[in-house]
């Protein structure tokens, strides 16, 4: 008999993820980001049960060419690129090719960037304790570009939080980060949205919103 998702939708795990992070970092001093875009509605609980300041958070994953849904690495802001060397190597991606998705994702990491904050510059998190959500880790390609960006801002810590993962990645990021909590890490991981009844893309205007609703700095 098939298990149920271990979640409803990215709202109510957030919801959980929060709860569970309340044990997990300080009272104060904590900036929530959230991972565009999908990362955001889960980030949005999680800020809310914390009263944390939100913010997104633009990484941008590097499909091999061809095969867009196969990452081979990630790109976040401030010129950060993390690549899957395995990866790279198995496949024989050149470099050209390579070079190509990343100017393609690097315009849209910056198109992103300008229409989810309207102009609002994002939060700062120099000297304070950073957690950073998405709605769940695959090859955590994605999450450790997001951590090196991070680190270079000079936070107190960095937190990754996600509801559900692939064991390998979550153990993966506890060695990136100061701390990894996935709240979910089933035996047999097929892809992050098997464990959401409801995995509905997240759209632009929902990261807006759950911006906009979110606690402020």
């Amino acid at each position: 008999m098939t298990a149920p998702p271990a979640f409803s939708d990215r709202v109510a795990a957030g919801r959980e993820l929060g709860a569970r992070l309340a044990d997990v970092v300080p009272a104060r001093d904590v900036v929530v980001l959230g991972l565009a875009r999908g990362g955001v509605p889960v980030a949005a609980g999680v800020a809310a049960a914390l009263g944390a300041a939100l913010d997104v958070f633009v990484v941008r994953k590097l499909g091999a060419p061809g095969r867009p849904e196969l990452a081979v690495g990630a790109i976040a802001g401030g010129g950060v690129r993390v690549l899957n060397d395995d990866v790279v190597r198995r496949l024989q991606v050149p470099a050209e090719a390579l070079e190509r998705v990343a100017r393609q994702e690097t315009a849209e990491l910056e198109r992103r960037e300008a229409a989810y904050r309207a102009g609002r510059p994002p939060l700062d998190p120099s000297g304070k304790h950073v957690v950073l959500v998405d709605d769940g880790l695959a090859t955590g390609s994605t999450m450790r570009a997001a951590v090196q960006a991070v680190r270079r801002l000079r936070p107190l810590a960095v937190v990754v939080a996600v509801p559900v993962g692939a064991a390998e990645s979550c153990r993966l990021l506890e060695r990136e980060a100061d701390r990894a909590v996935c709240l979910h890490v089933p035996r047999r991981f097929l892809a992050v949205g098997a464990h959401y009844a409801d995995f509905r893309q997240t759209t632009d205007a929902e990261v807006r919103q759950a911006l906009a609703a979110g606690p402020a700095a």
